[in-house]
């Protein structure tokens, strides 16, 4: 066969399992879609059936019986526990035409996680936050498990400014940086012993990248490692330094062991304001520093008002703590923060 014949046949295969692969794929989200509205179409029947019918046992008999007969009928897949889905689904999102939207996006495994997400804004944050980085079930299911939503900067604002990021995330997937940065995150993955130093934390950082760029969120592109900066002769090492590919702008990472100090503030401005003026090209924000530390006192956060210096600061954790402390620890933290903020205003 002449070469040329023989690359020709080879593209057209290619061509035609690229057809294929697209076809299913379409046929695949069609398939979700319809039933994906065909469960809501069944709970928004039921639940309009219930609230005519004003006793709670009338509504559980009625879904008991519903079940058995279209099991009978069409097999397994109309368990009490399903029909319960399709109710809630219906509760959740009553408006057809943002179900409709959402089951072209999202899977029936996804809109049955985020429907049981009793707060609005959260569930709103997790929606948008899917869609835009295209999580799989998994994925979600992991960060809604390790309370991302609590651990993001915007769960601590008010709610206004709550509505306000979610709204240019979902109409102009615009990225906020209280979107963005966490606190505290997870850095168990790293493996470390019980005593380790800060050059120890950065090289199994550097070792596990991946990983730590998956806990930080996937527009983290890694840029250097102890990136010199030199200021009138004398040279300063900044630890870590990214690139926020949303954000556009770099991110300066300093990893303390101790407590967050004073001190750390006027360094990190000091590496800031170099990028700022060496590194940063036309069309990128102004850089971002994040100070990783073992700990922080938030009245040292609040006087040095470190938001209007462009600098975050967040503890990391290398053993998560008992699931339940963890997350009253959280909320705590968020209740405290919004006080703070409505004292101010």
């Amino acid at each position: 066969m002449k070469p040329d014949i023989a690359k020709k046949e080879n593209n057209l295969l290619v061509d035609i399992k690229t057809l294929i692969e697209q076809s299913k794929q379409q046929i695949a989200v069609v398939v979700n879609s319809t039933m994906t509205m065909l469960y809501w179409q069944v709970g928004d029947r039921i639940k309009t059936d219930i609230l005519q019918n004003k006793r709670a046992e009338y509504g559980q008999e009625t879904i008991k019986q519903l079940s058995a007969n279209l099991t009978e009928q069409y097999g397994k897949g109309w368990s009490e526990k399903h029909l319960r889905h399709c109710l809630r689904i219906a509760e959740t999102f009553p408006n057809t035409e943002i179900v409709y939207t959402l089951c072209r996006q999202l899977s029936w495994s996804h809109l049955r996680l985020l429907m049981y997400i009793e707060e609005p804004l959260k569930r709103e944050f997790y929606i948008e936050m899917t869609k835009l980085e295209k999580w799989s079930f998994r994925v979600l299911k992991e960060r809604e498990n390790s309370m991302l939503y609590e651990r993001t900067a915007i769960s601590k604002k008010p709610e206004e400014t709550i509505k306000h990021d979610l709204k240019l995330l979902k109409n102009e997937q615009k990225l906020t940086p209280d979107l963005v940065f966490r606190d505290p995150y997870f850095l168990g993955f790293l493996g470390l012993s019980d005593k380790y130093s800060e050059k120890d934390l950065e090289t199994a950082i550097i070792v596990e990248l991946q990983n730590f760029i998956i806990e930080f969120g996937s527009d983290f592109a890694f840029v250097d490692r102890q990136k010199r900066i030199s200021v009138d002769n004398e040279d300063y090492y900044l630890d870590l330094l990214f690139y926020h590919r949303r954000l556009k702008c770099l991110v300066a990472i300093e990893l303390k062991l101790g407590k967050f100090q004073a001190a750390h503030k006027g360094q990190m401005e000091l590496y800031l304001r170099w990028l700022d003026k060496n590194m940063r090209i036309e069309g990128e924000n102004t850089p971002i520093g994040l100070i990783l530390c073992a700990g922080k006192s938030t009245e040292h956060i609040e006087l040095l008002q470190l938001e209007n210096s462009n600098i975050k600061v967040a503890d990391y954790l290398t053993q998560l703590l008992d699931i339940q402390l963890f997350e009253q620890k959280l909320r705590t933290a968020i209740e405290i923060a919004k006080q703070r903020l409505e004292f101010r205003s």
